[in-house]
């Protein structure tokens, strides 16, 4: 029988820090390190459905006029199960708004493999 190794926090938070920076740069590479090859990334209540990598960094650079507006995140891993973590957050952008985030993140070998948000904009 064997056991399900559970996903150590330190390695969710450099993941996380990665993720924050790439949206910062909005680099390709910055953004594609993050992902495996045939990752998704699927946003609620959005229709956004990223498969793969290059699918996923083209959609990312997608959004940068209203990102680089100026924006802070607030974070916390909420849960760890095995290979997953959920994470729940806050952003702030100067352009759009207030946004309660929930992320779902499934990770392969310290790389994120499928990526489901659940992004909820505040009424002001």
């Amino acid at each position: 029988m064997t056991t399900a190794t559970t996903m150590p926090q330190a390695q969710i938070d450099e993941w996380v820090q990665a993720y924050l920076h790439a949206w910062t740069t909005n680099d390709p590479n910055d953004i594609a390190a993050l992902f495996t090859e045939t990752a998704e990334y699927h946003e609620k209540p959005y229709e956004t459905a990223w498969i793969g990598r290059d699918a996923i960094v083209t959609g990312w650079r997608s959004r940068w006029q209203w990102q680089s507006g100026g924006w802070t995140f607030e974070w916390a891993t909420s849960s760890i199960a095995g290979n997953c973590a959920t994470i729940t957050g806050v952003g702030h952008y100067a352009e759009l708004g207030d946004f309660d985030n929930t992320w779902t993140v499934t990770f392969d070998g310290g790389l994120c493999s499928r990526f489901d948000m659940i992004n909820t904009e505040r009424v002001q």
